[in-house]
């Protein structure tokens, strides 16, 4: 099992995303992120999913995909040079007298206080999944009070689409 990283291009129309996200779950993938939004063109959306399965589970899924009618493009983009983001927001307990330390790790992490309240602050971090998963284990001695993560968003690099 490796995890997967996939594009995929889809008619922006109602019901798109249950279509895709229900035939990943019939085929007995867990979708561990996926995050849609506009893509370049007009009237279309860009779905990145990231998955785990083998290669041959992956492949069946693509195939599936082109038979769904909004589907337009699909692309393993786990399978070339890559540059994957994802974005969290982190409220964490932030007495006055811990703050300089919460403040070091935000430095370090070259993330962004977004918010300051009288015993809470807000952190914004942008990066590679294992950049968040490691700022929430540092930040988890002092009390997340909530944390909210978008999923990867990711392109091949390069010139290739």
């Amino acid at each position: 099992m490796k995890k997967h990283t996939i594009s995929v291009l889809v008619n922006d129309q109602p019901g798109v995303l249950q279509r895709v996200s229900g035939l990943f779950g019939r085929r007995g993938f867990n979708i561990e992120s996926i995050t849609v939004g506009t893509s370049e063109e007009a009237g279309l959306s860009r779905m990145v999913v990231v998955t785990t399965g083998d290669d041959n589970t992956l492949e069946q899924v693509t195939k599936q995909l082109y038979k769904l009618i909004d589907v337009i493009k699909v692309i393993d983009l786990s399978a070339n040079p890559m540059v994957g983001r994802e974005l969290a927001l982190i409220k964490v307990n932030a007495e006055p007298t811990s703050r300089p330390e919460i403040l070091g790790v935000v430095d370090t992490f070259r993330a962004a206080v977004v918010d300051i309240g009288t015993s809470t602050l807000m952190v914004q971090v942008v990066g590679d999944t294992e950049k968040i998963d490691a700022m929430v284990e540092l930040l988890k001695p002092y009390g997340i009070r909530e944390l909210s993560r978008t999923g990867v968003t990711a392109m091949v690099r390069g010139n290739a689409r």
